[in-house]
């Protein structure tokens, strides 16, 4: 069945008559998740979220268009793993800066960038959009900060880790190779103390923290534990749709 909230399974017959109060724009990326993972796993997840989400706010009656995913991501730390794909920074604020210009000059004044992928920035891109084009309200989450993943997850990680795997048995169990295949996900951390205790930053190089590309241990991740944060987290997402379609951008602050 032909989902009127997703771009590209939509057709003119509908839009023709159509007007949108909110986009979501899916951003991910292709990049190495431990062994088991596909390198699209920021992508299918990203896509899974923000889909089902629009789903349930267009139940609801509000008018979420989600347009198609851009599949790459910001991988500068990561260019010697093997096909790793990199799209800089100043590449994502022009691909943006295209997209809002579509949007502004069409009247669909708010934009929900939905990140899937912990490399990518879009703080200070959207603060440069955002003089660009003062009548669009610009937006972005990153849905593992939406909730306590220790709630749902034990072992701690960012990448390939147990949320992630736990996820991908829910959503793409057929992309996830069997446990014995799957790595461990040990990392080293900065010998500089500073790094690992908040307020200092520095990239990583990936290939020199870990061997099997994760940082993480995916080894108590269960589908259930996946379709338990994916509908939680859905539930959370969907009600930010809600909100951002019913906000009046005149009257934003209390």
């Amino acid at each position: 069945m032909i989902r009127p909230y997703i771009l590209a399974e939509t057709n003119w017959k509908h839009l023709k008559d159509e007007q949108f109060q909110l986009a979501v724009l899916p951003w991910g990326a292709t990049e190495a998740h431990n062994y088991h993972l596909p390198y699209a796993t920021d992508n299918y997840q990203a896509e899974s979220i923000v889909s089902e989400s629009a789903r349930m706010a267009w139940e609801h009656g509000d008018k979420v268009v989600v347009l198609p995913t851009i599949p790459f991501g910001v991988n500068t730390g990561q260019k010697d793993i093997y096909l790793d794909i990199n799209l800089n920074p100043s590449t994502q604020f022009a691909i943006l800066k295209d997209i809002i210009t579509v949007l502004n000059e069409q009247g669909i004044y708010k934009l929900l960038i939905f990140n899937g992928h912990g490399g990518n920035d879009f703080k200070p891109l959207i603060r440069e959009l955002g003089l660009l084009f003062p009548k669009m309200f610009i937006s972005f989450c990153f849905f593992p900060q939406m909730l306590d993943k220790y709630q749902y997850f034990e072992n701690k990680g960012d990448h390939a880790d147990e949320m992630e795997t736990s996820l991908m048995l829910y959503l793409r169990n057929d992309l996830v190779l069997p446990k014995g295949s799957w790595g461990s996900g040990d990392h080293k951390k900065f010998k500089i103390k500073a790094f690992s205790d908040g307020g200092v930053w520095a990239e990583r190089e990936w290939s020199k923290i870990t061997l099997d590309t994760g940082t993480g241990n995916p080894e108590l991740a269960t589908k259930e534990k996946g379709e338990r944060f994916f509908k939680d987290v859905c539930a959370k997402v969907s009600k930010l749709f809600t909100d951002l379609c019913h906000a009046n951008l005149d009257d934003l602050y209390e």
